[in-house]
């Protein structure tokens, strides 16, 4: 067998190893965002929203690197729980303006220990969460031409 097929091998495909790590830190999140009521993709929206609301659908979309159509059913759902509110704009009914509610707003005061609760569960300190974040950088938030 050549060298050149040891690049072949599923355990040296690039994509394996990030699909499987996604995967895993989405359960690894599971348990500290249920007691939220928030699955794992609404705790991104959150996030964005903590930072800057209101904002456009399409500016979150953006920023969370995700299709509208595929964000859309997240917001609605996350309506529905009473976190936001979706309002169209007057002088552009196109854009959907994504807003937190009081409760949303009150939600961040509990979302505050999440991080130190991840970090329990992979045994990693901040530092070392933020180089391998930085270490992702090249891949994350770029979506396919």
């Amino acid at each position: 067998m050549d060298a050149r097929d040891d690049l072949l091998k599923l355990e040296n495909q690039l994509c394996f190893a990030l699909v499987t790590a996604a995967r895993n830190v989405v359960s690894i999140y599971r348990p500290v965002l249920d007691p939220l009521g928030l699955t794992h993709p609404q705790y991104l929206v959150m996030l964005a929203l903590w930072e800057h609301s209101p904002r456009s659908l399409g500016e979150l979309a953006e920023e969370l690197a995700m299709e509208p159509a595929t964000l859309s059913p997240l917001v609605k759902r996350l309506e529905v729980q009473g976190r936001v509110s979706r309002t169209r704009r007057t002088d552009d009914e196109r854009v959907l303006d994504i807003a937190l509610t009081a409760d949303g707003t009150s939600l961040r005061a509990r979302a505050l220990d999440v991080p130190a609760q991840i970090m329990a569960r992979v045994g990693m300190d901040a530092d070392q969460l933020a180089a391998l974040r930085d270490g992702l950088a090249p891949f994350a938030g770029r979506r396919p031409d």
